[in-house]
C-alpha cells in the first residue's frame, strides 16, 4: 500500500476513534485488558483484593471485552488475511543467515518484555502516544515523536548486529 494512503487511513481512523469512544488508537491497553480478565477468572479474590487488579474487575462487563482488545483481534486479523492475498502467509523466523533461531528468539523475547514494562511504565504505548498526540496537535505528541525515533536510532546502533 502506498505509504501516504496509508497515513491518510489511519488518521481517518483516528478521528473516528476519538468521535465513537473518546479515546486514540492504541494497543497495550489491550493486553493488558486481558491479562486482568484472565487473572480474574483464575482467582476472582485475588483481583478483587489486589491494588492494580480490583480497580479493573467488577460491575457488568469483562475487561476483555473493551474496544481495544477488539481492535487488536482486527489488526491481527487483518494481517494474516492481508498475507494470505499477497501469497505471504507462511511461518518462519525473520533473521540474518550468522544469528540462530535460538538466539534471535530470545532477543525478541527480551525486546518484547522491556516494551512490555516500558509501555506500562509510561502508561500507555509509543505508538498510541504518538499517533493519539499528534492526532489532537499536542505538543507531547510531536516530542514523544522525536524522543521515540531518536532513541531508536539510537539504540539500534548497538544491537545492529542481530539484523544486519
Amino acid at each position: 500500500m502506498n505509504s501516504y494512503l496509508a497515513g491518510i487511513f489511519i488518521g481517518l481512523f483516528m478521528v473516528l476513534a476519538y468521535y465513537f469512544s473518546g479515546e486514540g488508537l492504541g494497543a497495550s491497553g489491550a493486553l493488558k485488558s486481558v491479562v486482568v480478565a484472565s487473572v480474574d477468572a483464575v482467582n476472582h479474590d485475588y483481583a478483587s483484593n489486589a491494588s492494580f487488579f480490583k480497580a479493573r474487575v467488577g460491575g457488568e462487563h469483562s475487561p476483555a471485552k473493551t474496544w481495544l482488545v477488539f481492535e487488536v483481534l482486527g489488526v491481527i486479523a487483518g494481517a494474516i488475511i492481508s498475507a494470505a492475498f499477497a501469497g505471504r502467509l507462511k511461518i518462519e523466523i525473520g533473521k540474518p543467515t550468522h544469528i540462530t533461531n535460538k538466539k534471535r528468539l530470545i532477543a525478541a523475547l527480551i525486546g518484547g518484555a522491556l516494551f512490555g514494562i516500558g509501555s506500562q511504565l509510561g502508561r500507555g504505548c509509543t505508538s498510541g502516544m504518538v499517533m493519539s498526540g499528534m492526532g489532537v496537535l499536542s505538543l507531547s505528541g510531536f516530542i514523544g515523536l522525536i524522543g521515540i525515533f531518536g532513541g531508536g536510532y539510537i539504540i539500534a546502533y548497538f544491537f545492529r548486529k542481530l539484523w544486519i
